[in-house]
């Protein structure tokens, strides 16, 4: 599928002039990379592409994007490979990732002064177009993960912060890697782009620095939540022995009274009176009711 860059991506049956756009599956660049003229062997799989990366080569300059699910970061990526050169840019993609990207740039862009730089642009931004959003959701979540905590501690929390956690670092590494493409796009080593149009890429490169320290600050966010939960699972477990030593020390004496008069001697003279069972039961009750005021004084309760 072929794109022309014009006021905006006008779809053509065949290869236009440059600047264009080409969208071929694995099978299709096979068969026509020679007509491209870019001296490259670029073969392209979705088991071979790991991450979002660009080289240069001598007549063009070579890439691949592994791009997350942004509803679902656990998701298998969006993987597909790309090769420009200054008449234009070629995707291989096999997953239809591509097509939905730039779909969404021909329905929403027009340009004043079409070119390659400011198409590359586009598609760069589509790419994270939602991610203001998606760390906005997070940082929701968060928030009312942080204030439930003080009053509910749900095993689920833990389960999800770590979720969380795992996706900011996953999107963090992205934007790394669409850093380190940016900055090679606006090296411009084989000076396929024009000068003047080198800021969109810088542009960028401002928009990634941004975003992934939105994300790292979301994963430390993430850490002192869960540092929080910890806490309050400490206290709340604290409480617990607290209470279990105050029951403890209040039926100790009590115990001891039993173990006592448990014993039954026959020379014990408290066992014959009439009163010996009304005045146990009065000196544990006392017993019980002391200790507790003494704990509470102490603030121990």
């Amino acid at each position: 599928m072929y794109y022309r860059i014009a006021t905006t991506l006008e779809k053509t049956d065949s290869r236009p002039a440059s600047p264009y756009v080409a969208v071929l599956t694995g099978a299709e660049w096979i068969e026509e990379s020679a007509s491209f003229d870019m001296g490259i062997e670029l073969e392209v799989s979705a088991a071979n592409v790991n991450s979002t990366k660009a080289e240069v080569n001598y007549d063009s300059l070579t890439g691949t994007f592994s791009i997350p699910d942004r509803d679902n970061i656990a998701a298998p990526d969006g993987r597909f490979a790309f090769a420009l050169d200054e008449k234009g840019i070629v995707f291989i993609d096999d997953s239809g990732t591509v097509l939905k990207l730039i779909e969404a740039i021909a329905a929403a862009k027009r340009w004043k002064v079409p070119c390659l730089e400011r198409f590359i642009y586009d598609f760069l931004e589509q790419i994270v177009h939602s991610d203001q959003q998606v760390m906005e959701r997070y940082e929701a979540e968060l928030d009312e993960i942080e204030h439930a905590i003080m009053t509910d501690m749900n095993d689920s929390y833990p389960r999800r912060i770590n979720e969380i956690r795992s996706d900011l670092r996953d999107l963090r590494i992205h934007y790394e890697q669409l850093m380190d493409l940016g900055q090679e796009l606006e090296e411009n080593e084989n000076n396929f782009f024009k000068q003047d149009n080198l800021r969109y890429f810088h542009l960028f490169n401002q928009r990634m620095e941004l975003l992934h320290d939105i994300a790292a600050s979301l994963r430390d966010y993430t850490i002192q939540v869960r540092d929080l939960y910890q806490s309050q699972l400490d206290v709340r477990q604290n409480h617990i022995m607290a209470v279990l030593t105050i029951v403890t020390t209040v039926f100790t004496p009590l115990t001891l009274i039993t173990g006592w008069y448990g014993m039954n001697f026959v020379h014990m003279p408290e066992l014959a009176w009439k009163a010996s069972y009304p005045i146990v039961i009065l000196i544990s009750a006392a017993i019980v009711v002391g200790c507790l005021w003494f704990f509470k004084k102490k603030k121990w309760l």
